[in-house]
């Protein structure tokens, strides 16, 4: 029996070791053995039409002998032919012999192998997978959907064919399993400025999303070329909280970098003023001096400007 399933510290499984491995299947060309099959047929329907005539003249064992050899060799040529086999670029075929594995053929092109072995055709080109809109939780508990495609291949034909029931439906299981895996591992919009999050650290997370997946699949013979995500949002039911949760997050940023401009332009006010002396501003001046400018560089309407007639302290 095998070893049961492990799982490492980051929660990806670490699949059973393959039991079997792709190898090369003994064989040979097959136009040069077509050729070869054909002149044997001619030869062996000649030997039956000769033996034929034979009988007709009288030598009945040798015509009965000949005709013998010439079927047989029919027979046999007919049964050899039946080893050729296609194979088209972007395809293998699993050869099994009663059951057992014989090889793979990856060579395109007309070839010959044991005439009674199995062959099943197994696409090597690239596949995509698009999974379905999955509704899960994120790493807060805030409900989300997301959904990714994965560009895979078949790499062990043998691991393929032999390690799982269906590769196609394992690649479709454990892609949904790792989609859901990750997303319940991070948020959608992270609260911490070291956090990564779905929405904006796509690009590492499915970089990490590719490695887990490929862990899932390599005992099936399947290597992971590519995935991304192909939709990312919040749940129906809490997307318009969410968004106005979005809202008032992108206005306090904003606030907070109108306000750092502000100050600084303040400071740079003063600063000015008093290097090239152009008013004599005390404590109280330049406080009245500040609130007014900061009142008008932060506020978001338009200032009513007031004429004083006296001075500050009237």
């Amino acid at each position: 029996m095998s070893d049961p399933i492990a799982t490492d510290p980051l929660g990806t499984p670490e699949m059973p070791a393959p039991r079997i491995t792709e190898r090369r299947a003994l064989g040979m060309p097959g136009l040069p053995f077509l050729l070869l099959a054909l002149v044997a047929l001619a030869g062996g329907i000649a030997l039956v039409a000769v033996g034929a005539g034979m009988s007709s003249s009288g030598s009945s064992a040798t015509s009965v002998a000949l005709v013998l050899i010439g079927a047989v060799v029919i027979v046999a040529d007919l049964i050899t032919l039946a080893g050729l086999t296609q194979v088209a670029p972007g395809e293998a075929r699993v050869c099994q012999l009663f059951g057992r594995y014989q090889g793979t053929i990856r060579q395109d092109g007309l070839r010959w192998v044991n005439p009674f072995t199995s062959r099943r055709r197994i696409s090597t080109r690239l596949r995509n997978h698009e999974t379905d809109v999955l509704k899960v939780n994120d790493a807060y508990g805030n409900p989300i959907e997301i959904a990714c495609v994965v560009v895979w291949q078949v790499e062990d034909t043998a691991q393929a064919v032999f390690e799982v029931d269906s590769f196609v439906d394992f690649v479709s299981i454990q892609t949904d399993t790792a989609v859901r895996h990750i997303a319940t591992n991070y948020a959608y919009d992270a609260h911490g400025a070291d956090e990564l999050s779905l929405r904006e650290n796509a690009e590492a997370i499915t970089e990490q999303l590719s490695a887990e997946i490929a862990a899932r699949v390599v005992s099936a013979g399947v290597r992971i070329i590519e995935s991304r995500f192909t939709h990312l949002a919040y749940a129906p039911e809490i997307a318009s909280a969410m968004l106005q949760r979005q809202q008032a997050g992108a206005i306090v940023a904003a606030r907070q970098t109108i306000v750092d401009g502000a100050v600084g332009m303040v400071e740079s006010a003063l600063n000015r003023i008093a290097e090239q002396g152009l008013v004599d501003l005390d404590e109280e001046r330049k406080a009245a001096m500040v609130s007014n400018l900061l009142v008008v560089l932060c506020g978001d309407r338009a200032a009513q400007p007031v004429l004083n007639t006296g001075t500050l302290y009237q």
